[in-house]
């Protein structure tokens, strides 16, 4: 069992866990060692709040299928066991993410002094400006 929060337990029997040929420069290693690890995992056999699965599904972005399958591609290493233990890490670390409930934002107004900072510096920079131009009168 993987624990991802102090609610959400995963079992390791949900993950899916095949291994591809990986993209990219490595030399032989890469035509002839299937490295690359690509985790699938089936949202739907957890079960999980609305509001943590909108976040998800948010945050997961083109890694969810529309059945609600996240497939993770792990690459980054040459072995297959740093690349599985990849995988899962960010498979782990999507789900705690989506998990945490945003802080919702306060509407607030700008201060007086701030305002009339932002003013201030309005009225200095058009100042500058307008000394740049030539006024002749001989027309």
């Amino acid at each position: 069992m993987l624990r991802v929060t102090r609610d959400i337990t995963i079992d390791e029997k949900d993950l899916d866990i095949a291994f591809v040929r990986a993209s990219g420069p490595g030399g032989q290693n890469v035509n002839k060692l299937s490295t690359a690890a690509q985790l699938r995992f089936d949202v739907n056999r957890i079960s999980l709040a609305p509001d943590v699965m909108t976040r998800l599904t948010a945050l997961a972005g083109q890694r969810m299928t529309r059945d609600g399958v996240i497939v993770i591609h792990a690459q980054r290493f040459r072995t297959q066991e740093r690349n599985r233990a990849d995988a899962i890490d960010r498979l782990l670390d999507l789900l705690r993410e989506a998990s945490i409930r945003p802080k919702p934002r306060r509407a607030t107004k700008p201060t007086l002094g701030s305002k009339m900072r932002r003013l201030d510096g309005k009225k200095r920079r058009g100042d500058i400006k307008a000394r740049r131009t030539s006024r002749s009168f001989d027309d």
